[in-house]
């Protein structure tokens, strides 16, 4: 094509993992999300490219599927944005299709899929560096003349063949009037078989048989029906056991950090109100949610490493059986996870289920998966309940039985609500492609630890500010003339709101001050660790020491008004379990009822998980108390 005629808009279209969002960042320059698994893109991106001669380009990276037919929702949108039926965006002028080098056969298939839409086409050979590790010889230029299309081999993660592919793109080859291997047939797929078989055949030259990769090999251990699991449960136990053992330093430099801050502000300013805002107020508050960064960092640093490993497409593989006995298939594998960061990309991850039942139960319980929003709250709570022996595998083991505690009582839900909605008209095939192993990719690992660290600071700094700021004028208006502390807080606005809660919350074991926490966390729930800040700040202030205490030493040692400590280890899990099922996210609720097309469903779905979780809470409690644990 011609510099007059280049096209303004182009479309990366490919297999889920071939590796599109790698080359829409190199093209781009843009930070999107990218994961060695499928499924990690599922709407349209939008982005900006220029040519060798500086044209600017509009490029969009579509969601990954394996073929046009728009059996699932993210099909429907590829297919969509390539024939200019997607509301809001132009019908691209060319497809950059991009295929996995190493596996031709699977994604050549999607590749005659488009050329049959008669839009230019150009072939973005990628992972050409996997490919020849495998012992595979490719010929580009046998595949460009059987197809009539360029044919640019790269390798997008180092931003080789970039240049060639600019090239490419500017001059693609004109589309062709037909598909020949499509002409006169009722159904062209067989016909398109046929074709894949006779590329791969002409275009690639395969090692011999008995030749074993080195994913072959460590497949052979992490794939095996014994081994595989063992490995998969070591590797998560390792991950829960290294947050509580590496973040322990930093965290306690930021206490510190924040505790000698509110110190210097104390001594700097008279005492009044504006002093008790900052202190209690904006430092205590926000300080409760800042100490666990380190332990948040950790964590997604650990998932963008196995995210880039390519390990997580074989834990869905292992996860497949499993999750057949819940009614799923391993494509909610993927959802799921993805759930455990933030339940909003979760839900909308559910764009590459087939199935529509199996999607909507897909998205009921993914607010069940821990998200790093808990996290503040287990971090806070997990510690109380072994006290000094923080960083232990103790801890470690506490952690992974909550995490197991919220997935397996999802699967028992999502069993039975699958037989309430009835088998699907088709039956649904779990297709997973699984990819070479490789190495990290640390400047995508770190800008993606990086954004989220600052996504979770910046909601420290806008959001918990702002609740932090109201939750202090409520514990501290209407005032009192008494200097007892804890009238004080009884007189409060929000003394006045736990008296209301407390017979509501107490068969939990909690008491008035923690069922105000726990109300307040619905609006988000790290704001549960904020609130205890500001209200047991109130209630020690009379003791300059405990003041200047952690939070968690300021809760071990808080009691009802006969002595009694509050926090027992029973107290605890109830909490812990009321965190673990109760829906706490609005935003999540919107996404919900946008992707399910029904409020009733988020509706429900929000009325299900908090009495499930006020339930379960009530009988943890009240059994423990039962057997003498309480």
């Amino acid at each position: 094509m011609s510099e007059s005629a280049s096209p303004e808009t182009i479309a990366l279209v490919g297999n889920p993992n071939a590796g599109k969002t790698t080359l829409f960042n190199a093209l781009t320059k843009s930070i999107e999300r990218v994961g060695n698994y499928a499924g990690v893109t599922v709407a349209v991106k939008e982005g900006e490219m220029f040519t060798p001669h500086g044209q600017k380009l509009r490029v969009l990276d579509l969601p990954g599927c394996y073929s046009l037919r728009a059996h699932s929702p993210d099909e429907k949108v590829a297919r969509d944005a390539l024939t200019g039926q997607l509301a809001g965006t132009p019908k691209p002028a060319l497809a950059v299709c991009v295929v996995d080098a190493s596996n031709l056969e699977r994604h050549l298939n999607l590749v005659l899929n488009v050329i049959e839409l008669g839009l230019p086409v150009v072939i973005a050979l990628n992972m050409v560096d996997v490919a020849e590790k495998q012992g595979l010889r490719l010929d580009p230029a046998k595949l460009s003349e059987e197809l009539n299309v360029p044919v640019v081999p790269i390798q997008a993660n180092a931003g080789k063949g970039l240049l060639d592919l600019k090239q490419a793109i500017r001059h693609p080859f004109p589309p062709a009037a037909a598909s020949p291997w499509a002409q006169g047939q009722e159904d062209p797929e067989p016909a398109r078989r046929a074709m894949v078989a006779r590329l791969c055949e002409v275009a690639v030259r395969r090692p011999d048989a008995h030749q074993q990769t080195v994913s072959d090999k460590l497949d052979s251990v992490l794939l095996h029906p014994v081994f595989g699991w063992v490995a998969f449960l070591a590797i998560m136990f390792a991950v829960f056991w290294s947050i509580f053992s590496f973040a322990g330093i930093p965290m306690g430099w930021i206490e510190t950090g924040l505790g000698n801050l509110g110190q210097w502000v104390e001594g700097a300013m008279p005492d009044g109100d504006l002093r008790s805002l900052l202190v209690d107020g904006v430092i205590g508050g926000v300080s409760g949610v800042l100490v666990f960064l380190p332990q948040i960092v950790l964590l997604f640093l650990f998932i963008g490493l196995l995210e880039s490993s390519g390990y997580m497409a074989r834990a869905a593989y292992l996860m497949d059986g499993f999750m057949a006995k819940a009614g799923l298939s391993g494509k909610a594998f993927l959802p799921l996870f993805s759930a455990h960061a933030c339940a909003i990309p979760g839900v909308m991850a559910t764009r590459t289920i087939d199935s529509a039942k199996e999607r909507l139960v897909t998205i009921f319980i993914a607010p069940w998966m821990s998200c790093s929003a808990r996290l503040p709250v287990y971090f806070l709570l997990v510690p109380l309940l072994i006290h000094r022996q923080e960083g232990s595998w103790l801890q470690a083991a506490i952690l992974f039985g909550i995490y197991s505690t919220g997935i397996l009582t999802a699967f028992v839900v999502a069993r039975l609500l699958r037989a309430r909605l009835g088998p699907d008209k088709q039956p649904n095939h779990f297709m997973l492609e699984l990819p070479p192993y490789r190495g990290p990719q640390w400047g995508y690992i770190f800008r993606h630890v990086a954004d989220r660290a600052w996504a979770f600071v910046a909601k420290a700094g806008t959001v918990i500010l702002g609740l932090s700021i109201l939750l202090w004028a409520l514990s501290t208006y209407p005032k009192t003339d008494s200097e007892e502390s804890g009238e004080k807080l009884a007189h409060s606005a929000m003394g006045r709101i736990g008296h209301v809660i407390e017979p509501v919350v107490k068969p939990l074991g909690f008491d008035g001050r923690t069922g105000t926490a726990i109300l307040t966390s619905f609006a988000a729930r790290e704001v549960f660790n904020t609130t205890l800040g500001v209200i047991f700040h109130v209630e020690e202030s009379d003791d300059e020491e405990a003041t200047r205490g952690a939070l968690r030493d300021k809760l071990a040692t808080a009691t009802w008004p006969d002595g009694r400590p509050l926090f027992t280890p029973l107290t605890v899990v109830s909490l812990l379990v009321f965190y673990i099922y109760a829906l706490q996210c609005l935003p999540t609720s919107a996404v919900v009822a946008r992707e399910a097309g029904s409020w009733k469903w988020a509706a429900g779905q929000f009325v299900f998980m908090s009495g499930f979780a006020y339930v379960a809470s009530l009988l943890v409690f009240q059994l423990g108390r039962m057997f003498g644990l309480g």
